[in-house]
């Protein structure tokens, strides 16, 4: 009985974690009206339903009387919890500050932890699958769809009408766009086009590993158009890895000539006609930049600023900051009390408070680094490679693990709840206790 109603509620969780972001714009707006920032309320459905799915397994291993029977996963986890509360209590001791740390770094993995400690049947993997490859397919047709959709639609689901800024005190943007080009970039049912890419991910390697060729060309478009260069990096080796494992090797390096030669057309293409889309001076810059300044507060601050310091609870509790190449008109933003405006380093907006922007690593790994410090680093990366190692056998939890391993390489990757929880559930599926 137990085990039926969680693995109910689980399917449930994961099938509908890539339209929340839709679905809490429209509700809120509903609710509460336009210009609001997500109702907490709704936007904490999705935690307050892996609880009562952690809660309910829980109550299962009690009875079994396993939760003891720890391993090199457990310890790895249970130390990267300790250390988090002895170098927060060090360090700014802000335990909101430390729960909404906790919420991205930790509540995936003790999901991790714990629903590997119960039983999965075969007719709910099964069904899972299908659910997924099914939301991706949707999911990629409506992001498609909306590159045609005006933005006047979008506003009336209660989107800002601003476009590639999150701000913590207002609704989501509807859409990215490729710096000076205007171009959308899709973010379909999710909060933004990197979200989007990384989660589509998952019914990705479903659906070539079901060698579904629909699904397979519906959502390598819906990736392609998130412009998500992490995204299109993640997918290349995952599309490797599936040829390499169904393919006869000659064959394989035929294809991966034929892949290879496709691509740099692809670039040449792309870079001859628009720049812009490949290079991206600014985010370029940042994804350089940004980790170098990692770097360097890590060997500052060799054990850590503590939970939620850094990557997206950090911009949770900042200002909302805009950054622009020296010299830029910024008098767009007049309107915009909320946004805090550079050009170059020098603040110019607002006049006579200095605004505190998030420190975004754009990074997973020196993310962890920044917050717990070199142990928390080593430790985290420690339970990465094993994880990978044990995956060897079960290609589709592997799959996208190994996509959003690579992908945190330059993006915050954990951070979607979709792709956070979609991939640690579907790992502790794979590595049952």
């Amino acid at each position: 009985m137990l085990q039926s109603l969680r693995q109910h509620l689980t399917l449930f969780l994961l099938a509908f974690l890539p339209f929340h972001a839709f679905l809490v714009t429209f509700g809120t707006k509903f609710f509460a009206g336009p210009g609001q920032a997500p109702l907490t309320s709704f936007a904490l459905w999705k935690e307050g339903l892996l609880i009562l799915i952690l809660s309910i397994a829980c109550k299962e291993i009690l009875q079994r009387r396993t939760f003891l029977k720890l391993d090199l996963f457990d310890w790895l986890i249970l130390g990267m919890i300790v250390l988090s509360l002895v170098v927060t209590g060090m360090t700014h001791g802000n335990w909101k500050l430390y729960a909404f740390g906790f919420k991205y770094d930790f509540l995936p993995l003790v999901a991790f932890v714990i629903l590997r400690r119960v039983d999965w049947s075969d007719v709910f993997r099964e069904t899972l699958v299908s659910t997924l490859l099914i939301a991706g397919t949707l999911v990629a047709a409506f992001g498609i769809a909306s590159l045609l959709l005006p933005a006047s639609l979008f506003t009336a689901f209660g989107y800002s009408d601003l476009h590639s800024l999150y701000v913590p005190s207002g609704p989501l943007a509807a859409f990215q766009h490729i710096e000076s080009l205007g171009v959308r970039r899709i973010q379909s049912t999710m909060s933004g086009p990197n979200q989007l890419g990384l989660w589509l991910l998952i019914p990705f390697s479903i659906a070539l590993l079901q060698r579904k060729k629909l699904a397979v060309a519906l959502i390598f478009i819906a990736l392609v158009l998130t412009f998500s260069r992490s995204a299109w990096i993640a997918s290349g080796v995952i599309l490797l890895m599936v040829l390499w494992k169904g393919l006869p090797r000659k064959v394989f390096y035929s294809a991966l000539v034929g892949l290879f030669s496709a691509a740099c057309i692809a670039f040449i293409t792309l870079y001859s006609y628009a720049p812009d889309i490949i290079v991206r001076s600014a985010s370029s810059s940042d994804h350089l930049r940004r980790p170098l300044e990692a770097l360097s507060i890590i060997k500052e601050n060799p054990l850590g600023l503590g939970l939620g310091t850094a990557g997206p609870a950090s911009n949770r509790v900042s200002d909302a900051c805009v950054h622009l190449p020296e010299g830029s008109d910024a008098s767009w933003a007049e309107d915009r009390s909320d946004l805090c405006v550079f050009t170059g380093d020098v603040q110019v907006q607002p006049v006579g408070r200095e605004c505190h922007c998030p420190l975004l690593p754009e990074n997973w790994y020196l993310q962890i680094g920044v917050e717990m410090g070199v142990l928390g680093f080593i430790l985290f990366v420690t339970l990465i490679t094993f994880v990978l190692l044990k995956l060897r056998r079960s290609p589709y939890a592997l799959l996208p693990f190994v996509g959003i391993c690579i992908a945190a390489l330059f993006l915050h990757a954990w951070e979607g709840s979709a792709v956070a929880y979609t991939t640690w559930i579907l790992t502790a599926m794979s590595l049952k206790k």
